[in-house]
């Protein structure tokens, strides 16, 4: 997991109202939590074998 330098903005009774965060950690985690969605709503789709990939991807010229 990664590490990150978070601060946190408080209240008159120092109670944690905020986290402020460097802003390329934010785009990192910003991608992660997008790639976990996009994993999720994947999870039920039927999957293909390697060699059908490659079959694809040769099709569209990709490979």
């Amino acid at each position: 997991m990664v590490k990150i330098n978070t601060e946190f903005i408080v209240n008159a009774k120092g109670r944690k109202t905020a986290v402020v965060i460097p802003y390329r950690e934010y785009l990192v985690l910003m991608e992660d939590l997008s790639d976990a969605a996009v994993a999720g709503a994947r999870k039920r789709e039927k999957t293909i074998s390697t060699e059908e990939m490659e079959r694809r991807l040769k099709h569209d010229g990709l490979l």
